[in-house]
């Protein structure tokens, strides 16, 4: 682990798209989790004006950006979610930043009294985001379950959900690295008790 301090204990969540890491993040939210949102974060860092965005442009090319300077999210995923080296290359990029404002949002709960924090990273290992976490939790479902939610929530084609699918690792990936796995049947009720379930063991075991 990259971070170390008393008392505070990181959890990392991830696994597929589509697999429900947003109820997992309001399950552990409510049972006392401070959640640090890294999807939210690696929009942060590419804002107009801040260095990730600058060296986006240079490595993709301007018509990466939108009129006003920001970033053009759609055009960018189309083309790294379905062309292995351009993701790599993106990561690259926007990694380094990202870890860092993790760092400084973990440096500030040091501070508060929320002592048990929620990394919710859907590229944790890629990141290297693992090794800031004590533990690991991810989420999977079936893949053609996943590519429906992501079709639904993002309003694209199943193509396209698919190539984003494609771009990521299996279930098997993920298991085979956390600590804890929960598969999301479709059944939410049944989904939610396993997650507060694990919520209420991590923190027991944590010394909450």
């Amino acid at each position: 682990m990259l971070y170390t301090n008393d008392g505070i204990y990181i959890v990392g969540l991830t696994g597929m798209s589509g697999a429900g890491k947003t109820t997992a993040c309001d399950v552990f939210r409510a049972e006392g989790f401070g959640v640090i949102n890294c999807d939210e974060t690696a929009r942060h860092v590419v804002e107009p004006g801040r260095p990730a965005l600058s060296a986006i442009a240079r490595r993709f090319g301007t018509d990466m950006l939108l009129g006003d300077g920001s970033l053009n999210r759609r055009k960018l995923g189309s083309l790294v979610f379905s062309d292995s080296k351009a993701l790599e290359a993106l990561n690259d990029i926007i990694y380094p930043f990202i870890t860092y404002r993790i760092i400084n949002d973990i440096c500030s709960y040091a501070v508060s009294d929320m002592k048990h924090i929620l990394l919710d990273a859907p590229t944790l290992f890629e990141s290297g985001a693992d090794r800031l976490c004590d533990t690991i939790v991810c989420v999977t479902a079936d893949r053609s379950l996943c590519a429906e939610r992501i079709m639904k929530r993002d309003g694209i084609t199943r193509g396209q959900a698919e190539d984003r699918l494609g771009s990521q690792h299996d279930a098997k990936f993920y298991i085979s690295r956390s600590q804890y796995s929960i598969v999301n049947s479709g059944e939410r009720a049944e989904f939610e008790r396993e997650l507060r379930g694990t919520a209420q063991k991590i923190r027991g075991g944590a010394g909450a």
